[in-house]
This record gives structure tokens, sequence and C-alpha cells, in this order.
């Protein structure tokens, strides 16, 4: 049943540790089904209510299912392998398009900024004890909210945007809870959300959001969240629309003990309005990083949120990191005020990007999505071949495995730091590696 594999262990904890281990090392696959409680309690001489306790706790972690009497297997997708490892290796002299950054070109020095917030710590040091939020962070981040129509709320800081999903998921949910997800979607949420013992619930989207009726679906069937991205949606490039949210807001008020959490990462690098969702529920949370427009590394992002969110949220956090630190709040406010990205000329160098690849697909027959941020999202009928065929031909792209549930198989691509003439190239290319999938009778 388990191969070569012996799971070991004498207490719960070491038990599912070592279950833990194996998935995570591949040594037990996906689907792989475990022995039965009592027979690996007689094997390891343990009481079968400790066998229980752990095959509970991998459970609550994602890492395993059980389905009644015929027993319990390692999921299809446990936590513990993350989707990031669904990737391709980037030989040298391949040209990669498959790891979603930003263009460094287009993020600003952060040397200057960070200089002057240094030196204002040297003159008034943050100790324990003092505000976690940079006053001048939250007073201009509050500013832009409001002016884009996010409701009035207190303001936390958390270290990036899965972060702060992550605060606000455990906040209100329990191990066991469906949240609905956007398919396709972010790779790392996907894997987050079984992470924290919760399961998902696929929502179909097209280039304006997720689509009513699937949201409308998951919350009937019990699903107790709601996670969408208002623009540059990861990996579509969808945009939520006045139109369809305006729909989706109807779905939510027949919900209103939906926990909303909405994710707006494309913040400085759409020029597309906001149409927010927030205030609808009773409890939501809006999340801003500052990744793409300013550098993945500064590792902040604004919260904002109900106030029994924000409180539990904010609490939460006192007992763990404490804070973000004020000197990198204090940097991201002087890039802030220096204007130190210009939003309209990075959200047009993207776009242009974006359209001369997408423009050049379609000329060669070859239909694909984004509308805004950095990624294009190309539906192939043989995801496996097609990703493969496009390395050998000397692009890297990512396969769509690292953001489906329930989604036909794509490649995602990114097209940041594309250069003049690469996006005719890359369209032969990606042309050509489909129609030989479809050529072989794949559909």
């Amino acid at each position: 049943m388990l191969g070569e594999y012996p799971i070991k262990g004498r207490r719960a904890a070491d038990i599912s540790a070592s279950v833990e281990r194996a998935v995570g090392a591949g040594e037990l696959e996906p689907g792989r089904l475990l022995p039965p409680m009592r027979e690996l309690a007689e094997r390891l001489g343990v009481n079968p209510n400790t066998v229980a306790a752990a095959y509970r706790t991998l459970r609550e972690r994602g890492v395993i299912e059980t389905d009644g009497r015929r027993g319990s297997r390692v999921r299809s997708k446990p936590a513990t392998t993350g989707r990031e490892s669904i990737r391709v290796e980037v030989p040298e002299g391949v040209r990669d398009v498959s790891a979603g950054n930003p263009d460094p070109a287009l993020l600003p020095p952060l040397g200057p900024a960070f200089a002057r917030a240094a030196d204002r710590g040297d003159r008034q040091p943050v100790l324990y004890g003092d505000e976690p939020v940079e006053p001048e962070l939250a007073r201009r981040a509050r500013a832009e909210l409001d002016a884009d129509g996010v409701p009035a709320g207190p303001v936390a800081v958390t270290s990036g945007s899965l972060d702060a999903v992550e605060r606000v998921l455990a906040a209100h949910l329990r191990p066991g809870d469906t949240v609905a997800v956007e398919d396709p979607g972010w790779g790392s949420l996907l894997d987050l959300v079984p992470a924290l013992g919760l399961r998902t619930v696929p929502v179909g989207l097209d280039d304006d959001g997720p689509l009513p009726q699937d949201v409308d679906r998951a919350l009937s069937s019990g699903a107790r969240a709601l996670i969408v991205t208002d623009r540059a949606q990861n990996p579509t490039g969808a945009v939520l629309g006045a139109a369809r949210a305006r729909a989706l807001r109807a779905v939510l008020r027949r919900f209103p003990e939906t926990l909303l959490v909405e994710d707006d990462h494309g913040h400085r690098i759409v020029d597309l309005p906001l149409h927010p969702l927030a205030g609808v529920t009773r409890h939501w949370a809006f999340v801003r990083s500052v990744a793409k427009a300013y550098g993945p590394d500064l590792r902040l992002a604004v919260l904002t949120g109900d106030e029994v969110t924000l409180d539990r949220v904010r609490g939460r956090q006192r007992l763990g990191p404490g804070w973000v630190s004020r000197i990198t709040q204090r940097a991201v406010v002087r890039l802030w005020a220096d204007g130190a990205v210009d939003t309209a000329a990075v959200a047009g160098a993207y776009g242009r990007r974006r359209d001369a690849l997408i423009g050049a697909l379609a000329e060669r027959g070859i239909a694909a999505w984004g509308r805004s941020g950095m990624n294009v999202w190309v539906p192939v009928p043989d995801e496996t071949g097609a990703v493969a065929r496009l390395l050998h031909a000397g692009w890297a792209v990512a396969p769509g495995a690292r953001f489906r549930l329930a989604a036909p198989p794509g490649i995602r691509i990114t097209v940041s730091t594309l250069g003049e003439g690469e996006a005719e190239a890359l369209a032969d290319a990606v042309a050509s590696a489909v129609r030989v999938g479809r050529g072989r009778g794949v559909v």
C-alpha cells in the first residue's frame, strides 16, 4: 500500500510529521492510500486514537483527505507539495517568460528613500510599544482608498498580499470551511487555502472577473469566504468591470455572512478604474501590495476592512511578528510622496507588451487573455506538450497546472520584459507548439 516508505512515530505529532515529510519529498504521491488507522496503530504499537489524531492533523493541514469507508489518501494537490514546484527549469540560453516578475527597469530606485527613512530612524527610533503603522502611511493609504470608493475602515500593514489574506482567513474560518477562489487563479493562494485546512471551490472567470453564476453556486453550496482579484488578475489579466461588480454585489447581498477578501495587487501598474465590492457583506477585507509597482522584496501591503476583522488581524499580528518594519513603511511613504512610480507610464509599457503578444497570437489564430497587468493566459489543448515544445524552441512559459483547479489547460506568459520584436517570435513558437498538439489529436 505504501511501497517502500514506512510511516514512523509514537506520538500523533511524529506520525503526522512523518507522513508530511514523505509527501513533500515525493515519496508518498498524490492519491496514495494510507493504512487504516487500526492497522497503522498496530504496526506502530500505539493507541488507535493516536493515529486518529495524526490523521486529523494531516487533514487540517490539507495533506490528506478522508472518504468514509474508502479510507484516507494523499490529496491530489496536497498543501505540502506547493504549486511553485510545478515549474519549468530554465536551461541556459532559454528566454524565461514564466516567472511573473515585474520589469526591473520599471521599478524605482530604493536607495534614497531608505536612506531618508533610516536617517529618521536614527533620530527617532521605533521601540517596543510604539504604533505598528506609520501614521503618514495610514493617512496616505486611506486617502487613496477613499478616492477609489473602498469603504471606511482601519488600516493595518502586513508582509505582502498573501500574508494579509492568510491573516484574514485565519481570523474568521476554521479547518474544514470552504473558500471560493478564482479558477484559474493565483497559484500561491491555491496552495495557502488547503494549507490552512480549508477547502477550495472553483469560480470561473472571464475578462471582467468572476462569473456571478459561479459565485452564486459556490456560496449557495456553503462556501464561507470569497476571494476576488480586482485588477491584473493572475494569471489571466482580468479586471473587475462596473457591470460585473454590480452583478457580484447583488449576489453577495443574498449572502451577507460571506467573508469577502479583495486583492488589488495591480494598484499603480494598472490605469483602469477600481470597482470594489467591499461593504456589501458583514465582514470584508481589501489589500493592496506594493510588490508589483515598487519591488517584491519590500514585502509590504496595506490592509483595510471592517472593524472586527482588522481588530482580530492586528491582535494576532501583535502576538507574532509585532509589526512590519517602520523603516520600510517610511521608505514606502517617501516613494509615494516623491511620485517614484508613474502609473500611466508603467501601465502603458505593460499594456503595449501584452497587446503586441495578444495581437501577434490572434494573427496566427491563437486566442489569448490579458486585459491588464503583466501576464497573458493562452488556452492550449495539450498543456504539458506545449510547455515542452516551447522550451525546445527556446521559450520557458509557466504551466497552467500551477494556476488551475477545474479550468481547462493553458499556459501563462509573463510579458513584463518582452523586448521590441520578441512578441512576433514568441507568437510563432506558441502557434507552432499548439498546432503540433492539435495535430496529434489532443482535445
